[in-house]
């Protein structure tokens, strides 16, 4: 039971993540190196600099980061290049080697500026246009089973990777997560974490939905979140309701990834502007290592 003053503690971290999370949406971009003099000398060694996207196999647990520089394994020690330069500013898996995106291309893809939804289906090394080529720049995508989401400041909707339907819900989301196992849908907000229940078209916002930064669907039930602050929450039901999980990443989220069964233990990601965070006790410590 939450007592007056842990009441008014949660009441504060809502607000103060609420002006995190407006701060983020203002700024665009989110950088994995700081300011200052040491993380200028540090760009100029980095394999990658932004990081817009995360996927996780459940099977090998190799780590593809969407980055500004284009795709990379970060499995090993030494990040890895996979495909062309793209600044993958929107990025989300559909199924094994099948990724959708949408960015800024090089101009060694022969594809216009902005890309509007791309597919890969071989890992990432090559990349087809699909629709909304030299018109959309989705900063934010999800796949469920029978359709693509994204947002371009504009909340779109497409069920065959071509025609798209524009969806009036009222919301501004700076981050969509789903999974091609169901038609859930969640999208981060200001006002808290809004769901879909069909793919994208219709959108509510539960009670006490938490305010978080970013989310992952691991499977039909399992989701997972970070505040603006590292903070981590979990749901069992599909982003209906949510927990704190006891932990906490360092750093500012970039992007998050998870694997689980229903019911069953929950593995965690987190890019951020230190590393990547791993969880492997359903987020309650992490352990982090350094690209």
């Amino acid at each position: 039971m939450l007592t007056q003053n842990s009441l008014l503690r949660a009441q504060k971290r809502a607000v103060l993540s609420v002006a995190a999370l407006s701060m983020v949406l203002l700024t665009g971009c989110t950088q994995s190196i700081s300011e200052g003099p040491a993380a200028q000398e540090a760009a100029s060694v980095a394999v990658f600099s932004h990081v817009h996207g995360m996927s996780v196999d459940p099977d090998s647990g190799r780590i593809l980061l969407a980055t500004h520089e284009g795709l990379f394994d970060a499995t090993a020690d030494e990040p890895q290049k996979i495909g062309p330069t793209i600044d993958l500013m929107g990025f989300a898996t559909a199924g094994k080697d099948e990724y959708y995106a949408s960015g800024h291309p090089s101009a060694e893809t022969g594809l216009p500026d902005p890309a509007g939804l791309i597919r890969s289906t071989d890992g990432g090394s090559t990349w087809e246009p699909l629709s909304l080529q030299g018109k959309s720049d989705f900063h934010a995508l999800a796949v469920t089973g029978e359709s693509v989401i994204g947002f371009d400041g504009t909340l779109r909707v497409t069920d065959d990777t071509v025609t798209w339907n524009t969806i009036d819900a009222g919301i501004q989301p700076y981050h969509l997560a789903g999974s091609p196992l169901s038609q859930v849908v969640l999208a981060t907000t200001e006002q808290g974490v809004h769901r879909s229940e069909d793919g994208g078209k219709t959108w509510t916002l539960p009670q006490d939905a938490p305010v978080l930064l970013l989310t992952a669907v691991a499977s039909k039930s399992v989701a997972v979140g970070v505040e603006p602050d590292g903070a981590v929450q979990l749901s069992r039901d599909a982003g209906r309701t949510w927990q704190e999980t006891g932990g906490v990443v360092t750093g500012q989220p970039a992007a998050i990834a998870a694997t689980g069964d229903d019911g069953g233990q929950v593995r965690i990601w987190v890019a951020t502007s230190t590393g990547i965070s791993h969880s492997t006790d359903d987020g309650a410590t992490f352990t982090e290592k350094t690209p």
